[in-house]
Formats: C-alpha cells, sequence, structure tokens
C-alpha cells in the first residue's frame, strides 16, 4: 500500500435527513469554490443576465471554476465588454490558465499572466455587475462586509438550514469570503439546489433555478472538458460544485437525494473514484455517468511504460441511517 486518503460522506433526503454516512456528519469543512452556485444567487435575483443581455453560455461562468480554454475566454471577454466592467477592476491576481494546453499556448506565446485566467474570474464579475448596478461601491466588493456579500451568505445560511452567525468566514485563495459549516447543511444546500420546490421564498427559488439552469446547459463552462465537474454536469440529472482542497457537494434531482464529502487530507484526484463508489454503492441508474467518472480515474494504475502496476480502490462503506 501506497497512499490512503480519509474522508467523510454525508446523504441526505429531500427532509434534510440523514440517510448515508460515513465518518462524521457535522464535520466543519470550508467550502471554497463549492460555494460557488450560491454566491451566484444575488447575481441571478438581480437579473444581471437580462440586464446587459448575457447569453447563458456566459452567464454559467458566474457559478464556474474556469480552465482557461479558449471558449472560457470567449466568454470572459465578452462579459467585460457587455457589462462595462474593466479587467483591472477584478481583484483576482494575473495568472496562467489551469489547463495545462492553453498555459503552455500561453507560455509559448509569450501571453502575459491576466486578471481574468484566474479561475475564479466569472464569479467576480458578477460581484462587480452586481455592485455597479445596485450603486454599490465597487473598490471593495470582495470584502466580507460589502452588501453583496452579506446577501449571498444570507442566502446561503437560508438554504443550508443554518444560522448565518454561525457559519465560519475566512479569505479563499482568490480574495473573497469563504464558508464554513458542517458537511450536513452542505448537503442540504445542494439539495435545494436540485429541488428547488424545497425554497420557501419565491425569490430565491427563482435564482436558484436560473443558477442551476446555466450550469446544467453549459456543464463544460463550470470547469472544462476531462474534468469531474463538467462529467456529472452533463447528467441533467446531477447538480454538482467542488471546491479546493478535496470538499464536493452533488444532488441526485429524480431521487431528490444530496451529498456532501471533504477528503481530509485535501486532495481532489479521488474524487471521481469516491463519487463513482457512492453512485454504485445507491444504486444509481445512470451508468454512464458513473463510466464517465471512471474514465477520469482509472482503477488501474498504468506505469510510464503503459504496465499495469497496481490499482487504486475505494474501501468505505455508506452506512444507512
Amino acid at each position: 500500500m501506497e497512499n490512503v486518503h480519509s474522508g467523510i460522506v454525508c446523504g441526505v433526503d429531500e427532509h434534510g435527513q440523514v440517510i448515508y454516512s460515513a465518518g462524521d456528519v457535522m464535520h466543519v469543512a470550508l467550502l471554497r469554490s463549492a460555494a460557488k452556485p450560491f454566491q451566484a444567487l444575488p447575481v441571478a435575483r438581480q437579473k444581471i443576465d437580462e440586464r446587459f443581455g448575457l447569453t447563458s453560455r456566459e452567464a454559467a461562468l458566474f457559478a464556474a471554476s474556469h480552465r482557461g480554454e479558449a471558449y472560457h475566454l470567449e466568454g470572459l471577454e465578452s462579459l467585460l465588454a457587455k457589462t462595462g466592467i474593466r479587467e483591472d477592476e477584478l481583484l483576482t491576481c494575473p495568472t496562467y490558465p489551469l489547463n495545462e494546453a492553453p498555459k503552455f499556448a500561453c507560455l509559448s506565446q509569450g501571453v502575459a499572466k491576466r486578471r481574468l485566467f484566474h479561475n475564479c474570474a466569472g464569479k467576480h464579475l458578477g460581484f462587480l455587475a452586481l455592485s455597479k448596478e445596485r450603486g454599490y461601491t465597487t473598490s471593495d466588493y470582495y470584502k466580507q462586509e460589502h452588501p453583496t456579500q452579506q446577501e449571498a451568505l444570507a442566502a446561503f445560511a437560508s438554504l443550508a438550514e443554518y444560522p448565518q452567525e454561525h457559519i465560519g468566514l475566512a479569505v479563499d485563495g482568490c480574495g473573497f469570503p469563504v464558508y464554513a459549516l458542517p458537511l450536513k447543511h452542505l448537503a442540504i444546500a445542494y439539495l435545494k439546489l436540485a429541488c428547488p420546490d424545497l425554497i420557501a421564498e419565491q425569490e430565491n427559488r427563482q435564482a436558484v433555478e436560473k443558477v442551476t439552469g446555466w450550469m446544467t446547459a453549459h456543464p463544460e463552462i463550470i470547469a472544462s472538458h476531462q474534468f469531474i465537474c463538467t462529467a456529472l454536469l452533463t447528467d441533467p440529472n446531477i447538480i454538482a460544485k467542488g471546491g479546493a482542497m478535496g470538499v464536493y457537494g452533488f444532488a441526485l434531482k429524480k431521487e431528490r437525494i444530496s451529498f456532501s464529502l471533504k477528503v481530509l487530507d485535501g486532495s481532489e484526484l479521488v474524487w471521481p473514484l469516491v463519487i463513482a463508489n457512492i453512485l454504485e454503492q445507491i444504486d444509481y441508474s445512470n451508468k454512464e455517468t458513473i463510466a464517465r467518472l471512471h474514465a477520469l480515474a482509472p482503477k488501474e494504475i498504468v506505469n510510464d511504460n503503459q504496465l499495469v502496476v497496481g490499482e487504486k480502490r475505494p474501501v468505505f462503506v455508506l452506512e444507512k441511517c
């Protein structure tokens, strides 16, 4: 045995009751980018897409962790043009794309680092557009006390059925507030994304329907080809989004159940194997989705000479509660 990745899984039903577990479902985790669909809710409530004539493909960037492909940059450039936002207004640090091919293209062609290349640029553009539309200050749009940030936090707390004042707050890599709360309540929040009929407040419900509609219509925008978020969102029955350091949330619409998980060492490489195993254990009907996950993270370990030299094996068993 070479590596062991410990973690926690929580599954809830439409009543918010834990029905599957592996580990402590009240473990507090930082959501990182798994919060993006919720952070996009104030943008959707304000109808920023309609106000600036955005396509749903462009609007999907508000909930995305884009990987810097040409189709991402095309959408981001269009957002700048339509909203009138300048790239230097973004807090995001200038960087290169996350995916290797566009990063290599930038380096080989002498393209400088850009704020738009940052994988959180879409989220930042959404909050800047919202701030300008509301007449708020834009120089501090990323701070916890900013009205747009407070609105996003309140919307998330409502969906998670967790007191806003108890949600832990830190600063994410991109400079935004990052939320921390028990995995059970992250699963409850994701359930509302898949089943918006469970949301009593009409404006939040309509905003959820809009945001998840963007995500489902354009899964390649939310991450990119050969990445787990896109692989899961390709299945129209699933709403999913991951965050840095091993946290993930996904929900099944027809089954009306939702899962959250945390890989405790922060690894994202094992996500496909873990989530495929969860779907297999609950006997999920769409085997194509499971096959896509296994294609991303094959169980066989192959060396440089393409010889099978080992295997990756999920060993957790979901406890039915």
